[in-house]
């Protein structure tokens, strides 16, 4: 399964204890079940269908990985370095243009923020964050290092910790057009058995995020 994983550049990762990726194949009916993240120190509920990429490639201790089924949807929840001499109101921003340095997604035209907004503390379940924002944008990437490049619509959600020097960092990518050229054509054109996730199946999950163990971040 081809999947994308918009993964950000070096050097912004903690260094988290060993992490045991203990659930693999998701519930596929539903809303999504709640389900531990590295080694049960966090919990969220993933949306159906979704299948742990840890199975098929090698994922940094830093990340948890998910891909819809049947799509090229994908999933990230990801613990890095808190950013401090970023202000809260920009760290969304931050992290994305990291994600397109990345991606190789900065020149004019293959980037853009719609909107960045404040998640409301009193309705999220991580409530030792400081701050939490959710950003939507789109980039225009190539895949494995394709020559073809598509349009990826990019919903994040960014939880700031700075007790734990840590900014937890959640990643939908929901492809919106694919070049005939690339090789994710296969998959998005093929037969779909369950419904592609939404954009509520990401906000759920972003409410949902749960911290149970602190000792997670050292």
């Amino acid at each position: 399964m081809e999947v994308w994983i918009l993964e950000h550049g070096t050097g912004h990762s903690p260094k988290p204890r060993e992490m045991s990726h203990s659930w693999k194949m998701l519930g596929a009916a539903g809303h999504g079940d709640r389900h531990p993240l590295f080694g049960g120190a966090i919990s969220a509920r993933i949306p159906h269908s979704a299948r742990d990429i840890s199975d098929v490639r090698e994922v940094p201790d830093n990340q948890e990985v998910f891909a819809h089924g049947h799509t090229d949807q994908s999933l990230i929840v990801e613990l890095l370095e808190f950013e401090s001499k970023v202000e809260d109101q920009d760290a969304a921003k931050y992290h994305f243009e990291d994600i397109a340095g990345s991606n190789k997604a900065l020149k004019p035209g293959t980037c853009d923020v719609t909107s960045v907004v404040p998640l409301s503390k009193s309705e999220l379940s991580l409530s030792e964050c400081s701050s939490a924002w959710l950003l939507n944008g789109a980039q225009c990437v190539s895949k494995f290092n394709e020559e073809a490049r598509n349009a990826v619509t990019i919903h994040l959600g960014l939880f700031r910790l700075p007790q734990f020097s840590t900014d937890v960092l959640v990643t939908f990518n929901d492809p919106l057009s694919i070049s005939p050229d690339s090789s994710s054509i296969s998959s998005a054109s093929g037969t779909q058995s369950s419904e592609p996730w939404t954009v509520q199946d990401f906000h759920r999950l972003l409410h949902s995020l749960t911290l149970h163990d602190p000792g997670l971040f050292g």
